[in-house]
């Protein structure tokens, strides 16, 4: 009698997740966002008055470069047509020169944007170094380059830009124009780039020195160390991208801050030169025509709407970016 093999009770399978196709989990059959920028992107998207911001600068950097390149107008010749009010050959009337303001407002508006976009850049550039360096060796550098910031902190930055046009820009006007003669009329330009940018870096160091001390004993960081990481290589790679939010946001913040510096230089002459313009030489401009006899109200209407909407539109935006890359915005999205 041959002897009986032992069995033992199968044990049942696990079931396959539930709500999932291939195995796959709830999260991923159900699309929702597992990385930190998509749940950022989740964030901003429910934020409306951001998007519609979004949507709203997008449109005036496209009307910028299309409408002053399209139009059979030019932003720089006049005309016959002097104080003619808004009508269907000119939306926005036209100056006391006679020139098309519905152009002239759009190529103002080029200016602006790029003055405030390059402004921003060179504080995002001055700042994000000075405050990461300051923020991840500490002691005495730290100590230094902060009273460095604090001393700047305590002259008026607009008048430091004003000192700096009155007094450096004809040597650099001719400096220019030895190079070739057309760039001689970019000096006052690349002063609002430099100066702007110049008085405007001091709070984003700030901020970014704040968020370096934070991150600099971090476990990621001191294993790193420990791996022997070098300074720059801990800075690039494994500081700046977790800085990067708060850079952003602040960054957007900052344009609006540039935009209204230059058009309140402009306002008192030390802007950009004509024929050229941007909103602050148009509101102006249209402010000088202002008399007792007649108000030549399109003059001002369609340069200060159209500046005080994209200042709006940025803030909004800065505002729907802090709040979208707030790591503590996830309870909220």
């Amino acid at each position: 009698m041959s002897p009986k093999l032992c069995e033992y009770p199968t044990v049942p399978s696990p079931p396959a997740p539930s709500g999932g196709e291939g195995g796959r989990g709830p999260d991923e059959a159900s699309g929702a966002p597992r990385t930190p920028g998509q749940r950022a992107w989740q964030r901003f998207r429910r934020n409306r008055p951001a998007v519609l911001a979004g949507i709203f600068l997008a449109v005036v950097v496209a009307a910028t470069v299309l409408i002053p390149t399209l139009s059979h107008f030019d932003s720089d010749h006049g005309s016959d047509s002097q104080f003619s009010p808004p009508g269907w050959q000119h939306w926005l009337g036209t100056d006391v020169h006679g020139r098309d303001l519905w152009v002239r407002t759009f190529s103002g508006a080029r200016i602006s944007l790029l003055v405030g976009s390059v402004g921003a850049g060179v504080s995002l550039l001055i700042g994000v170094l000075w405050g990461m360096v300051a923020g991840y060796r500490g002691g005495r550098l730290d100590s230094v380059m902060m009273r460095a910031v604090d001393v700047l902190y305590s002259m008026p930055g607009i008048v430091f830009v004003i000192v700096l046009i009155t007094t450096l820009e004809g040597h650099l006007a001719r400096l220019f124009e030895l190079i070739s003669p057309r760039l001689g009329n970019s000096a006052r330009l690349v002063f609002l780039f430099a100066g702007l940018g110049a008085v405007s870096w001091l709070t984003m160091a700030r901020i970014v020195r704040g968020q370096v001390i934070t991150l600099r004993n971090s476990p990621f960081i001191l294993a790193s160390r420990a791996l022997g990481a070098d300074t720059r290589r801990m800075l690039l790679h494994h500081v700046l991208p977790n800085i990067s939010g708060i850079v952003i946001v602040y960054l957007c913040l900052t344009i609006p801050s540039i935009i209204l510096y230059e058009s309140f230089l402009s306002y008192l002459g030390l802007g950009i030169r004509p024929p050229q313009a941007s909103l602050g030489t148009l509101i102006a401009e249209g402010a000088s025509q202002i008399n007792s006899v007649r108000v030549y109200w399109w003059l001002l209407a369609g340069p200060g709407i159209l500046l005080a909407s994209t200042l709006l539109a940025l803030n909004f935006l800065g505002d729907g970016l802090r709040d979208a890359l707030d790591p503590k915005g996830g309870g909220r999205g």
